[in-house]
């Protein structure tokens, strides 16, 4: 074979292996346009990650016998939401000998229990509802070293409620952007009104797709009449809303989904029409604020990310913060003048980051951007635990005390 047939075999090889990329590349776009596919795509729910342990035994998972409790809650369309209930360690610690004497496993009437009794009963106690990221139950990965960043600051007052959204893990029904709304009023409803804990000693929490659920749970209620506002909402490693995300997301950080394609807006724009759950945080961060600005309601917004985060690039937090800080300026600020504002104001803490606070008459904006934490890591970080204790103080100082 001469040097020009063997080149022409390769064109020829190479022609047909690009093709068959290109046609299976297709082929996945054209799936992704789906609902069902979409929606095993972004919200990974038949990824367990737990495969091989017992979620109605957490001691598994490395908490004490019946420091976390099982149960479920019902949503207002008829749902069954898989949830846990954790004790924090010190709390547990001086009650752990009634603690062991009661039955394991999932509990069918939590109000029983004395995991219960002890958040309702207790004045001071404080709760923070934990909304997950996609992928994954209660049990996942970093979630467990999350809960324990969570109730750190004061081990003997701050409880965690964590629930597995509809579809992922042991709960009930399909997940999609309004059922998982619906999932995260469901369980508002049930700290507040079954659990018997006032707002001002709630924290909502979410990280990554649950930064998503978390805002626009907030801000829906913020919205209503009256309003409720908590006494703080901490978003870690948030993303704009799903366009954005699908422009800059890679799978394990290294293989692109559709930011090939974000190359050529047109096309993009055109499959943007396909995206059945589009999370606009962007929005529903902008008209959280403005509802409290204009009710004169005290809130406490945290948003944290890692630049080392591969999954949700961390230029997405600045986005986010600015949507929050112009709604809370009457005549609103474009994003250039508060990225001027921030080289004036912005605390750099080195080799831990920056922090950046946005404050009116009533309330506090905060960007903090770690420079390591990758997307999950973070979790576990001391900087949760800050987050979490500046919220409560902020509502009632004597709280650290």
């Amino acid at each position: 074979m001469t040097a020009g047939e063997t080149a022409a075999s390769f064109f020829k090889y190479a022609s047909i292996s690009i093709a068959v990329v290109v046609g299976l590349y297709a082929t996945l776009l054209g799936l992704l346009t789906t609902s069902t596919v979409q929606s095993h795509v972004v919200y990974l729910h038949a990824i367990q990650m737990t495969w091989f342990k017992d979620l109605n035994v957490p001691e598994t998972f490395g908490f004490l016998k019946n420091q976390v409790t099982p149960f479920s809650i019902k949503t207002s369309d008829g749902e069954r939401l898989y949830a846990w209930h954790i004790l924090p360690a010190e709390l547990y610690r001086r009650h752990e000998q009634p603690l062991v004497a009661e039955p394991v496993g999932f509990v069918s009437d939590i109000t029983s229990r004395l995991a219960f009794q002890l958040l309702r009963d207790n004045p001071e106690a404080r709760l923070i509802i934990h909304m997950h990221g996609a992928a994954g139950t209660v049990g996942s990965g970093y979630r467990v070293p999350n809960y324990r960043a969570l109730s750190a600051g004061q081990p003997g007052k701050i409880h965690v409620l964590t629930f597995d959204y509809r579809g992922f893990g042991r709960s009930t029904g399909t997940p999609s952007e309004s059922g998982l709304i619906l999932d995260g009023l469901a369980v508002v409803e049930w700290a507040m009104n079954v659990a018997g804990i006032p707002p001002s000693r709630i924290l909502i929490f979410g990280q990554s797709m649950g930064t998503a659920v978390s805002i626009a749970v907030s801000k829906q209620l913020a919205l209503q009449s009256p309003p409720v506002v908590f006494a703080g909402t901490v978003l870690v490693a948030p993303f704009v809303d799903t366009a954005r995300l699908a422009s800059t997301y890679r799978v394990a950080g290294t293989i692109p989904i559709l930011s090939p394609l974000a190359r050529f807006p047109l096309l993009f724009n055109y499959l943007q029409c396909f995206i059945w759950d589009k999370w606009l945080s962007k929005d529903n961060v902008a008209q959280y604020i403005r509802a409290n600005e204009a009710n004169d309601e005290k809130y406490r917004l945290t948003i944290i990310h890692a630049e080392d985060d591969y999954d949700i690039p961390w230029h997405h937090t600045p986005i986010l913060f600015w949507h929050a800080v112009n709604a809370s300026v009457p005549a609103g600020i474009s994003y250039n003048d508060l990225e001027l504002r921030k080289l004036e104001s912005k605390v750099d803490l080195g080799a831990a980051g920056s922090v950046m606070e946005w404050r009116t008459d009533n309330g506090v904006i905060r960007e903090e951007i770690l420079k390591t934490g990758l997307h999950d890591v973070i979790m576990g970080y001391p900087v949760i635990t800050m987050a979490v204790m500046r919220s409560f103080a902020a509502v009632d100082p004597a709280f650290t005390c």
